[in-house]
């Protein structure tokens, strides 16, 4: 296979997916209009992604994001099921001591 082939068949699959991409963004502006496009943050899934903005909304600038401020309720609320489910593991873990301790225990219950 000659060298000039096989760079087409590697450049290929770029190509079309550029292209592709491409006439859909000239549809979608033919349509709908110029759109400005920036970064824009989900703080459901605290991740950050490149859209188009709404009409006079500035992009995300995670320069003045904090985070900590942000999610300090989430992390408290968090805290405190993690010492709550602490606590039922710890309850069960002696019921489970118990039990093993002193096998009689559910005859000496049930007279």
């Amino acid at each position: 296979m000659e060298a000039t082939t096989l760079a087409v068949l590697i450049l290929l699959p770029a190509v079309g997916v550029f292209a592709y991409a491409g006439w859909f963004e000239y549809r979608r502006w033919k349509q709908e209009g110029p759109k400005s496009y920036g970064l824009t943050y989900d703080p459901e899934t605290n991740t950050t992604h490149v859209g188009a903005l709404a009409e006079g909304e500035d992009g995300f600038d995670p320069e003045e994001f904090e985070p900590v401020n942000e999610q300090q309720d989430d992390t408290d609320a968090v805290a405190e099921q993690c010492a709550a489910d602490t606590e039922d593991h710890a309850e069960q873990g002696r019921n489970a001591d118990d039990r093993r301790k002193d096998p009689d225990r559910r005859n000496r219950q049930g007279t």
